[in-house]
């Protein structure tokens, strides 16, 4: 894509095919010189459920293990540049303050395109992190 030139860019994986495209195309984008960042926003778990109810599951152990199995589904050779980041929270807040954290030029992120119903029902990821990114943010459509 000519006319991009981001030092650092960030693109939330919500494992689906679409993410998995948003990262190829921001690595193309980033080029030799660029630096990109995935990462991944776990939800919160409940007060009910049970590890967190019984104390046997923690955010840290979730976001270890979130970052390992990153590791292990992008293991190619093409993602050797790529650093991995997993976080829990608001996923539209999380990433726009991720990218703001650690300066990016750039966010590149999928969006699902669901219909009117669900979009009003469970909102959108994508146009939160448009309105809160402090940068640019390239959205993809299938």
């Amino acid at each position: 894509m000519t006319g991009l030139s981001p030092k650092r860019t960030v693109v939330p994986i919500d494992f689906s095919d679409l993410s998995h495209q948003a990262l190829d195309k921001a690595i193309e984008i980033a080029g030799k010189e660029g630096e990109v960042l995935v990462i991944h926003v776990l939800t919160e778990l409940s007060t009910m459920e049970p590890g967190n109810l019984y104390g046997t599951v923690t955010d840290e152990d979730r976001i270890k293990s979130a970052q390992e199995f990153l590791r292990k589904k992008l293991a190619d050779d093409k993602y050797a540049r790529v650093s991995f980041h997993a976080v829990v929270g608001d996923a539209g807040r999380e990433i726009t303050s991720f990218a703001e954290r650690e300066s990016a030029d750039l966010i590149v992120i999928p969006s699902h395109g669901y219909g009117f119903v669900k979009h009003l029902l469970l909102g959108s990821v994508a146009e939160r992190v448009v309105r809160l990114a402090h940068c640019p943010v390239l959205v993809l459509r299938s």
